[in-house]
């Protein structure tokens, strides 16, 4: 019981962590911040995180596992490589504005700080669960020749950046429409250009 009451209190910071640091900047929130809008001492907070990189990293391991763990479902579904993207798409999408601190953590913590998460999250190791599931729908949509034989970082680039593009114009208000309403539209682009 007290194991799954630590692990539950972990959650919960890292749950406030992530929306604080999503809305207020990674460098601009403290440890006592995080604290004080959970109701506890800081001493009691790094018994939880050593210090506030420890705590992002393992941000950006929880993401990319959740994210991960989607995909995965995804990937083994008996289903076309084209109803696969579409997929991916709505999961991204539905994340984006049901919570968006994961997304927005992402790409605006992760990519833009890549000083802090250098020492234990170099290369792909933090964000692996998420790019390893990216890979396996890649490497099948080639496989059932679906998808075109590409380099796999031009192909992650592709989806990724119209996936990542359409969050932030969201998050910046510029969409006339929402999110959801771009899903048949971004999912056949990106079909298009992947496909054979």
């Amino acid at each position: 019981m007290a194991r799954r009451s630590k692990e539950e209190r972990k959650r919960q910071i890292m749950d406030e962590a992530l929306k604080l640091f999503s809305k207020e900047g990674f460098f601009e929130v403290t440890i006592a911040d995080i604290a004080k809008a959970l109701g506890m001492s800081v001493g009691n907070l790094y018994n939880y995180f050593s210090s506030k990189e420890a705590l992002a990293k393992e941000l950006i391991l929880y993401i990319s596992k959740l994210l991960g763990n989607e995909i995965r479902k995804i990937n083994l579904e008996p289903i076309t490589t084209k109803e696969k993207i579409k997929k991916i798409v709505q999961f991204y999408f539905y994340t984006a504005k049901e919570r968006p601190e994961l997304i927005e953590y992402f790409l605006r913590i992760y990519l833009s700080h890549r000083e802090v998460f250098k020492n234990g999250c170099e290369g792909m190791i933090c964000v692996g669960p998420f790019v390893t599931e990216i890979m396996i729908f890649f490497e099948e949509g080639v496989r059932s020749g679906e998808l075109r034989d590409q380099d796999f970082f031009s192909a992650f680039g592709l989806f990724m950046g119209y996936l990542g593009g359409m969050v932030f114009l969201m998050g910046e208000g510029m969409l006339p429409n929402d999110i959801e309403y771009y899903i048949d539209d971004i999912s056949q682009n990106i079909y298009l250009a992947l496909k054979q």
